[in-house]
């Protein structure tokens, strides 16, 4: 095909096609052990994260050294205040974490980055994110899923060298997946990349390119034409941004993260070597996928820095304001709040701590773990925000520049709130994390019974597949009935001035409960699984507080060991996991007890218009225009305002 060739339109997609493409971008094995998949089964391997994996002496060194020059740049050359106003991080910030070496935490040495991996990187964005959210995000969509990790994953020697040491000291990334009509269903995907000779030739219009503004260099996923010689299918390719044919149209405005560059970007007929091509054709999904394994745990680490501050503020708030003749701190309604925080920040720099070791070790398959530790930390983060905002009261509404203008300490609690709000829609929204947690959960049943469940499947494969899900489950099901969890003597090594142990147990127990009840749920619904997304949400949000408790005893622990504040991260683990037990419960009981057949209903009811009755009164403050901009490919009629920075 000719590098004419009108790009095909976007592609009519069945909703079996569409699961057939995520399916086949999803790594279908488990080559490792994996502690949150055994968890979904009812075992608890509590052998795989305890003791609690440590970095090694040397790359603590290094890591530690790199906070230090990190946490004097933040204090000394960071104005989140300005950034927020100007809704910008200015150049020589951006120069001078560059000089620090900061776009290259994750990058090897061998090509001028700092080497740090996933524990002190995560830190070291926890660090950043505090003095501005902006910049963490700048940093880890740079390296968490910007050119640097895909390279490292699947990419050439030859792309390393040529990119990996721009990336680490001059050159600012971006990742770019969604289009205006694409989400979270990549098997739409419009944007092409036509072969034609020793290039591949791109059309498309890409959203929400985080660093897209200010980058130099691109990660762009695009669809391949099957032909003679390409099998063809979503690709991936680095992209220069200074290509002639790439245009940055937008850049765009939210109600968080005011100082991120984060755009619009429309390529029109721009030729990218085949040398640039990440991967063979077709393997763009599961880059992108198996990117996010490790990727998604940047986002917890924002979640941590989030989580202190807010118990720093709610600390030193609550024991100055005084009501009805005593600090608010020492009353029960307020203190219950500064508990949760305390205990939940706690938890949530286990979680993270925890996954990114692992994933450092590369032991374990953390597939799971590092999707929950998304899923769990931009939930709880953004309750523990919205409580500090309650426990601020009226001066948690009121911005920080209001706050200083009338003589008050300028508090940004709720700027905290809004740049949170994203994180719960990044890199997968709260809703797609439970389905694809939730398919990794199952994959031990469908591996053993899906042709039993599957309507398409003849009577020939369904028989096979009953004879093999009836050998499985024979097995699988007498060893989920009783385990270590019933043994008051079991885990007793958590047994201390604070009895974890109990915790411990507890988990095991409930790891047995949720597996059977999964198992019920499969044999209730068959086929209808899928479809039950709010029953396969509290399965996933019971497996991330058993994990979130795990890794808060693990880490108690391990802080006990070290003679590091044990007595009270031991009290801190008791209470969060007291807490976590409480939704636990609450979430077993939804299981059953629920309106989501009638919710179904009133849906069917709003969409056929039965309740617009309802809408009357009000005045429409939303503009006419199309819900979905038109991204039709084609040359760029707007003025181009990227901006790299040099």
């Amino acid at each position: 095909m000719s590098a004419s060739t009108t790009p095909s339109s976007r592609p009519a997609v069945t909703e079996r096609e569409a699961r057939e493409v995520a399916e086949a971008a999803r790594e279908q094995h488990w080559r490792k052990p994996s502690f949150a998949k055994e968890l979904f089964l009812g075992r608890f391997r509590l052998d795989l994260i305890h003791p609690h994996p440590l970095p090694d002496d040397a790359v603590a060194q290094r890591g530690e050294e790199f906070l230090a020059k990190l946490r004097d740049f933040v204090e000394t050359k960071v104005d989140g205040a300005l950034i927020e106003r100007e809704a910008r991080i200015p150049d020589e910030v951006i120069d001078g974490l560059k000089e620090l070496g900061a776009f290259g935490m994750k990058i090897d040495t061998k090509y001028g980055g700092l080497g740090l991996g996933q524990v002190y990187y995560n830190r070291a964005l926890t660090l950043a994110g505090s003095a501005s959210p902006a910049i963490g995000v700048l940093l880890s969509a740079h390296q968490s899923i910007g050119v640097p990790q895909p390279l490292k994953l699947f990419g050439t020697q030859e792309q390393r060298e040529r990119f990996l040491p721009r990336c680490a000291r001059t050159d600012i990334s971006a990742f770019l997946l969604t289009e205006p009509d694409v989400g979270s269903d990549p098997a739409r995907l419009a944007t092409t990349a036509v072969p034609d000779g020793d290039d591949y030739v791109l059309d498309g219009v890409k959203l929400w390119t985080t660093n897209g503004v200010v980058a130099d260099l691109l990660v762009v996923m695009a669809r391949v034409p099957r032909s003679e010689g390409h099998r063809g299918g979503i690709t991936a390719f680095v992209v220069e941004t200074n290509s002639p044919g790439v245009t940055v149209e937008n850049r765009n405005a939210f109600m968080g993260l005011r100082g991120i560059e984060n755009g619009v970007t429309r390529f029109h007929q721009v030729r990218v070597p085949a040398a640039n091509r990440v991967g063979a054709e077709g393997q763009g999904l599961k880059i992108a996928l198996t990117t996010l394994n490790t990727g998604r745990l940047s986002l917890p680490a924002s979640c941590v820095a989030a989580g202190k501050w807010c118990l720093k503020i709610a600390r030193e708030w609550t024991a100055a304001r005084e009501q009805w003749g005593k600090p608010v701190a020492h009353h029960e309604a307020v203190g219950s709040k500064i508990s949760f925080i305390a205990a939940t920040t706690f938890a949530l720099e286990a979680v993270t701590d925890l996954a990114s070791q692992m994933a450092d070790e590369d032991r374990n398959d953390i597939r799971i773990e590092g999707a929950l530790a998304k899923l769990y930390a931009s939930e709880m983060a953004w309750t523990m925000a919205d409580e500090l905002v309650q426990i601020r009261g009226g001066r948690g509404f009121e911005t920080a520049d209001s706050l200083r203008a009338r003589g008050e300490r300028g508090v940004p609690a709720e700027q905290l709130l809004r740049d949170l709000r994203i994180n719960r829609i990044f890199e997968g929204s709260t809703e797609i994390m439970h389905l694809l947690i939730a398919r990794e959960a199952v994959d031990a049943h469908l591996s053993v019974a899906g042709d039993l469940i599957d309507p398409e499947k003849s009577l020939g494969e369904k028989a096979r597949a009953g004879a093999n899900a009836g050998a499985f489950y024979a097995k699988w099901l007498p060893k989920l009935v009783a385990g270590p969890g019933q043994l008051p003597t079991s885990y007793g090594e958590f047994k201390h001035e604070v009895d974890l142990s109990t915790h411990l147990r507890y988990v095991e127990r409930t790891a047995r409960r949720l597996a059977r009840s999964t198992f019920y749920a499969m044999s209730r619904w068959q086929g209808r699984m899928e479809s039950k997304q709010g029953f396969l949400g509290r399965i996933v949000d019971i497996g991330a507080e058993l994990f979130a408790m795990s890794a808060s005893c693990v880490r108690a622990e391990l802080l006990r060991g070290q003679g590091d504040h044990g007595r009270e991260a031991y009290q801190l683990a008791d209470v969060f996991c007291r807490q976590a037990r409480i939704r636990v419960e609450e979430l077993f009981t939804r299981l059953w007890t629920n309106t989501d057949d009638l919710d179904r209903k009133v849906v069917k009811g709003v969409l056929s218009g039965t309740y617009e009755w309802l809408e009357q009164g009000i005045v429409d403050p939303s503009d006419e225009g199309p819900w979905i901009a038109d991204a039709t490919p084609g040359p760029s009629r707007k003025e181009n305002v990227h901006r790299p920075i040099r």
